[in-house]
């Protein structure tokens, strides 16, 4: 009998307590595209490199998310010509149990995001070189404040868009 409830006792504490596990990272889709043909070559000055890039989080059940980094980057010549252009989302599924609301927000918007990254540079990285294209070496990015600053953003916005009391 002591054993039965220091047994339930166990599974209690550990339902509480909160877990995270990286189950896959994979590459769900890629690609590259040079509009120019052959001209891309014949880049002469310092290209221009454009970056965009986006989270998507998929909810699978419970304790298990999909998140996946979109990046683009888009290389033009000094003529605003487009060398060539590559699209990747590097995608992980993530076990995430046991963590308050707001910090699991936390996590799936900037913890899963940092360990994808190094992926998804490592993927861009790897077909510009296979592409004939010198390395494309992507700065390191800093999630964390980059969340931090797009909830300053939107709190700001919401405050600006509340009316004020008196105005009713």
């Amino acid at each position: 009998m002591t054993e039965e409830n220091s047994s339930a006792a166990a599974s209690e504490a550990n339902a509480s307590v909160p877990t995270f596990a990286i189950k896959r990272i994979f590459v769900r889709d890629l690609s590259f595209e040079m509009p120019e043909g052959l001209e891309a070559f014949a880049l002469k000055a310092a290209p221009k490199v454009a970056q965009d890039l986006n989270t998507e989080i998929n909810n699978i059940d419970d304790s298990h998310f999909m998140v996946t980094l979109k990046m683009t980057v888009t290389v033009k010549s000094d003529e605003d010509k487009v060398a060539y252009l590559i699209e990747v989302h590097q995608s992980g599924i993530f076990e995430i149990a046991g963590f308050p609301s707001a910090h699991l927000k936390h996590v799936l918007t900037a913890q899963c995001p940092t360990i994808l990254y190094p992926y998804i540079r490592e993927a861009i990285d790897s077909v510009v070189v296979k592409a004939g294209f010198p390395p494309l070496v992507l700065p390191p990015l800093n999630f964390d404040a980059i969340v931090a600053k797009a909830t300053a953003e939107a709190q700001a916005r919401a405050a600006e868009a509340a009316p004020t009391e008196g105005n009713a």
